[in-house]
């Protein structure tokens, strides 16, 4: 990874939390989740061009191009706020409970998922912005993710030790993939090959499932702390975002993987996003003494 700029924030403080990006705009959206706001940056100028106050602990954030708008989760009062077109106008908020986290986008269905409270998938219409839906789980979800040509949904659950596979034809769970050992699942992502990657805090490692049957494939260490990994499918790479103050760098090569890259970053940065469409990492660097808060933001080196 070579880091192309540092995008200064603005006076945030407190931790930062997941991304989204708008491609056609430029925009990257920020879940300041420790400064009650969300950071807009513009990718093209490289800098922040609004920061939008009045949010509860803003956690997981996600852009519907269909319908031209943001989607904003808060843990602090378990709600969905909605923002739309280029002026971000605010439209609205759906009431899920508590603990808002996580969420997702399927466009081809036009819908949105959002994990929230002691153990469910929020289902949302993208079309209404209304909830429809709800898909019980057993234990709070962290990261998940859409299988891109089937109904599946593979979800972290840490508190039940497992991985809770979800079918979107019944919007109900059809599986539960114990990890053993391994525990802390937070981040997930998925490869084109048929595999789930769950990066777990204890012990730091990465481990790879077979998405046919559950079946653990083999594991690795990694750095410590993650909250987000990303498949780079062009290259064939693994990247781990880790509070511990690295990005781990991993070479696929079929079920087996190689670190290749140990970037140093900040301590406490966890979260970022990778963007197959600009082919940049996003890393979410929050404020220390001695550096403001940013975004890195940083080209994978063929």
């Amino acid at each position: 990874m070579e880091t192309e700029a540092k995008i200064p924030l603005g006076e945030v403080r407190g931790r930062i939390d997941h991304l989204a990006i708008d491609v056609p705009r430029q925009r990257l959206y920020v879940a300041e989740l420790g400064n009650d706001s969300m950071g807009v940056v513009d990718l093209k100028e490289r800098n922040t061009i609004r920061t939008l106050s009045g949010l509860r602990e803003p956690q997981g954030i996600a852009y519907v191009p269909s319908t031209d708008t943001v989607y904003v989760a808060n843990a602090g009062d378990g709600s969905v706020r909605l923002f739309q077109g280029a002026d971000l106008t605010p439209g609205g908020q759906i009431a899920l409970g508590s603990d808002a986290d996580n969420v997702r986008v399927d466009d081809r269905a036009s819908r949105v998922f959002v994990g929230y409270g002691d153990g469910a998938l929020a289902v949302i219409d993208a079309k209404t912005h209304s909830k429809v839906g709800e898909i019980g789980l057993k234990g709070h979800p962290e990261s998940f993710r859409l299988e891109s040509a089937g109904p599946r949904i593979f979800v972290n659950v840490p508190d039940a030790h497992a991985i809770a596979v979800v079918d979107q034809t019944s919007d109900k769970q059809v599986a539960s993939w114990q990890t053993g050992g391994l525990r802390a699942n937070y981040p997930l992502a998925l490869d084109e090959s048929g595999h789930v990657l769950a990066v777990f805090r204890h012990p730091a490692r990465v481990g790879v499932f077979q998405a046919q049957d559950g079946r653990l494939l083999s594991s690795f260490d990694t750095c410590g702390d993650s909250d987000d990994v990303f498949v780079d499918a062009k290259r064939h790479r693994v990247y781990v975002i880790c509070g511990e103050g690295f990005i781990d760098t991993f070479a696929q090569d079929g079920d087996q993987f190689r670190r290749i890259g140990h970037l140093a970053t900040v301590g406490g940065a966890r979260t970022g996003l990778f963007s197959p469409d600009t082919d940049r990492l996003y890393l979410a660097a929050r404020a220390t003494l001695a550096h403001p808060a940013s975004i890195w933001v940083l080209r994978p080196v063929l």
